[in-house]
C-alpha cells in the first residue's frame, strides 16, 4: 500500500513537472511566433523604402543627405533582423522612424513631390505597416512579459533554470515616443 502512495505521489509530481515544462514551452513560442509576425511587418516596410528613395531622387533638389540616411539604417537595420539582436533593432527601428519623419517634413518643401501618386501611396502604405508594427509590438512584448514573469517564478524558474530557458527581451523604441509632445510647434507647420 504505501508503495503505491508513493508511486502516485512521483507520479503526480512528475506531471506537474511536465506541465510547467510544457507551459515554458507553449509561451516561448507564443514569443517566437509574434516576432515573426513583427518581422514580416518589418520586411514589408524595408522592401518599400527603396521604392520611397526612387520617387524622391526623380525630384534632383530633394536632400540627397536624408535618402543616403534612410537607406544605411534599412541596412543597419536588416544586419540586426539577421543576428535577431531585438534591442538592437528597437534601437535603429526608431532611427530609421526618425528619418522617415525626416523625409515627408522636407517633401513638404517640394510640391510637385508631395502631388506625386506614388509618393502618396507610399507613404499611407508605410504608414499603415508603422500601425501593424505598433500593435503587432504590444502583443510581442505581452508574449515577453508572460514568459518572463513564468521564468521568474517559483517553482516555473527551476524548471527554467534546469532546461536553460532565458527571459525574451522585449521591442522597445527610444524615448521620442514618450517625450511630451510640444503643441506649439505642432501649430506652427
Amino acid at each position: 500500500m504505501t508503495k503505491w502512495i508513493i508511486a502516485t505521489a512521483l507520479g503526480l509530481a512528475l506531471l506537474y513537472l511536465i506541465a510547467l515544462y510544457n507551459g515554458l514551452v507553449r509561451l516561448r513560442h507564443e514569443v517566437k511566433k509574434s516576432w515573426a509576425n513583427i518581422d514580416v511587418l518589418l520586411k514589408q516596410r524595408h522592401d518599400e523604402l527603396p521604392k520611397l528613395v526612387a520617387v524622391c531622387q526623380q525630384y534632383a533638389r530633394f536632400e540627397q543627405d536624408t535618402l543616403t540616411r534612410v537607406m544605411e539604417a534599412r541596412s543597419a537595420v536588416r544586419d540586426a533582423r539577421a543576428k535577431n539582436d531585438v534591442p538592437r533593432i528597437g534601437a535603429l527601428e526608431e532611427q530609421l522612424r526618425g528619418l522617415l519623419a525626416q523625409v515627408w517634413a522636407v517633401a513638404e518643401a517640394y510640391p510637385e513631390l508631395s502631388a506625386d501618386a506614388r509618393f502618396g501611396e507610399l507613404s499611407a502604405r508605410i504608414s499603415r505597416l508603422e500601425d501593424a508594427i505598433a500593435d503587432r509590438r504590444e502583443l510581442y512584448n505581452e508574449a515577453v512579459n508572460n514568459l518572463n514573469v513564468r521564468i521568474e517564478t517559483f517553482p516555473d524558474t527551476l524548471i527554467a533554470q534546469a532546461l536553460g530557458f532565458t527571459p525574451a527581451p522585449p521591442l522597445t523604441f527610444a524615448a521620442r515616443e514618450k517625450a511630451d509632445v510640444d503643441i506649439a510647434a505642432l501649430f506652427q507647420r
